[in-house]
Parts: structure tokens; sequence; C-alpha cells
């Protein structure tokens, strides 16, 4: 069986989200290759040096214009070759437009739908009508929890038996609760962060609600005055307005932003918080509230979407993520009672380990090669 995969998402520096998806599943699936299950993994430039190496049966192919490359130049690959896949997989909502070849496409979130004013026009325009045309084709679903395949049924209108929930994992090696104190250390120096502090990781764009977290901080602070926000990841969109909040309210001493930070410190910026936070308006998953969880921090996160799935009751819940005043309640009952910190940081351990890359890549490939034998 061959199995064609746009690997795109994976080929990016600074992967984030999807990309992270797609190189975790690409990795795994490099070690199942075999002469009876081959890959063949399509990309708009030459593969990194990061990818998992190429082998007889898990090969890499490069081509362009990268210009609408799902579009245009893949669905033309496809037509033209000698040997087609008997499946493509899409790991990031956007399947090949015309090609004859079976596809399975997970999609991640619906935030361009549920929240459409946090987006661009133009990004929200295509996300919607190309993520429409690719769930209609494909012969297989996937989506990263069940609030994303409740989404798809509601907005797309598919058939709840074409839908596979799969969860996302995280990395078990990086993220864990015994990470070196001195590399924690090390990382919060490089960083300039003094004492204590919260944390918050994920791109900065407006549906991640980072202003209402940054509003609740003065109430944070008047009663934890040596307490600090540090936030990281990089620049999305409409970002402009989270910054110079940050200088209205005189917070520019309390809020330390890193921009995006290298994978392999991200474990130790976490790890050295007291709590992490995560206010969201809406979550396709919440990769960063398990990656949290798995190094032993207590989570304060909003009660939407898929985040009650991801974290059980192994944290606290913001039922209003826009109401500043929730956030900051939250967040200072942990830190007012040290007893409730450990519970949840028992909790937060346990119930991380529901989940791992492995378990993900593992079910989707199964996914896929079901899907390549269906009439």
């Amino acid at each position: 069986m061959l199995i064609g995969v746009d690997g795109n998402e994976a080929n990016v520096s600074n992967r984030v989200g999807t990309g992270q998806y797609t190189y975790y599943l690409l990795k795994h699936w490099q070690k199942q290759a075999s002469s009876e299950l081959s890959f063949r993994i399509y990309l708009s430039s030459p593969p990194k040096d990061w990818l998992p190496k190429k082998n007889p049966y898990f090969e890499y192919v490069h081509f362009g214009p990268k210009k609408l490359w799902t579009q245009i130049a893949l669905p033309i690959k496809l037509f033209w070759e000698k040997e087609t896949p008997d499946v493509f997989f899409s790991p990031a909502h956007y399947a090949p437009r015309i090609a004859k070849t079976k596809t399975v496409v997970a999609i991640h979130d619906l935030a361009y739908l549920t929240h459409p004013k946090e987006f661009r026009a133009i990004d929200q325009k295509q996300l919607s009508s190309w993520t429409k045309y690719s769930v209609r084709k494909a012969k297989k679903v996937i989506a990263v929890s069940h609030n994303t395949k409740n989404d798809l049924i509601d907005f797309y209108q598919l058939p709840e038996e074409k839908i596979t929930v799969i969860h996302n994992g995280f990395d078990h090696r990086r993220f864990h609760p015994n990470l070196t104190k001195s590399n924690i250390k090390n990382i919060k120096e490089k960083y300039q962060i003094d004492g204590d502090y919260l944390v918050y990781l994920g791109t900065l764009q407006p549906r991640k609600n980072i202003e209402s977290l940054i509003r609740a901080f003065p109430e944070i602070i008047r009663k934890n005055p040596n307490t600090k926000l540090v936030v990281i990841g990089k620049k999305g969109w409409l970002y402009s307005t989270v910054f110079s909040l940050v200088q209205k309210l005189n917070l520019e001493k309390k809020v330390i932003f890193t921009d995006f930070v290298p994978d392999e410190e991200v474990p130790f910026l976490i790890a050295g918080a007291q709590i992490f936070v995560l206010p969201s308006l809406y979550e396709g998953f919440g990769i960063t509230a398990l990656e949290a969880m798995a190094c032993g921090v207590p989570v304060v996160v909003s009660r939407v979407s898929s985040l009650p799935e991801v974290v059980g009751d192994a944290g606290l819940y913001v039922d209003n993520p826009k109401n500043y005043a929730q956030i900051a309640k939250q967040i200072n009952k942990i830190l007012a009672d040290s007893s409730l910190a450990k519970k949840l940081t028992k909790k937060g351990i346990n119930q991380s380990k529901k989940f791992s890359w492995e378990k993900c890549a593992e079910k989707t490939l199964e996914e896929i090669k079901n899907t390549a034998l269906l009439v």
C-alpha cells in the first residue's frame, strides 16, 4: 500500500499547531514504513534537515509552484504520476482539488466559523471555502476532538459516520515532571525572568483572549505583587492591541513577551511557572494545556470548546473567558492554596498520561489504511 501525505506543515521553521501534529505523525510513520506499507511525502520545497530521514519505503518529492500548491501543483502531480498513492492524507484542512485519489483530511478546529471576526477577511474566506471543499470530497475526516466533530456536523452538515475523533498527543520525552532544575534556572535567566511567574503559550491572535488575561493581571499582582506573566508565542494576526494594553495598564515590567521560543526551551519555561493559563475563546484541542499538565504545572483554562475534553477534572475553569475577574479569581485561588496546587499537579500528570503522539499516529494510520480499502 502506498500512502501519500502533504508534509508541508512539518517542513517549516518555528513549527506550531498543525506543524507539530504533522511532524510527529511523519516521525512515527517513518518507523512503520516497509515493503508492504510505503509513504510518499509531497512538499512544495526541499525537505529540511529535521524531517524524518528518507528510506526505500519513505520518500520525499518536492515541486512547485508554491502559490495555490494544494489547488494546482499537487493535483497535477498526482494526475501524471505513474504510481499514484492508494490514499492521500492531508493533515491540515486542505485536500488536493480535482485529484481522483481517495483522501483523508484532518480538521483541527473551525474557529474561522465560530469566531469569524477574529480572523482577517481574506483568511476567513479561504479557510471556510477550501475546508468545505476538502471535507465534502474526502472519504474520511479526522477530527482532533469531539468538539471539532460536532462543529463539522453543525457547519458542514457532514454525516456523523464520516468523522473519526482521534485526539492529539504530546512529546512525553520533552514534557514531564522531572525536568532538571538547573536547566529551568538557565532558561529563566536567558529570558530575564526573575522569581515567580504565570505562563501562557500560544500564537498571539484574538481568539486566544490574551487581552482578558492581561486585564486580570492587576488584580493578580494586587494579592501577589512579586508574580510576573510570561507570554510565549510568535505574533499571529491582530495582535497589536495586546502590546498597547500592557502599556496602558503600566505592566511593562510585569509582562514578558518572549516571541517564538525554540522547542527545546519550551518545557523548561513551562515547568518553571506557578500556573499555566489558557483563557481561549475557542480551541480545537489544546495541546499546550496538556504539555503543562505533563510538566506538573497546575492549569487554569476556559470552559469552552475542546478544553474540558483535554483537561478533565485536573484544572480550574473560567466559565466566561471574557470576564477577567473570573480569570483572576481562579488564578489567585491556586496561588493562595498550596494544597490545591499540589492536588491539581497530581491530577494533571495522571490526565496527561491518557494522550500520546504514538497513539495518535497509530490510530490515524489505521484510519488511512482502512480508507484505502474502501470501494
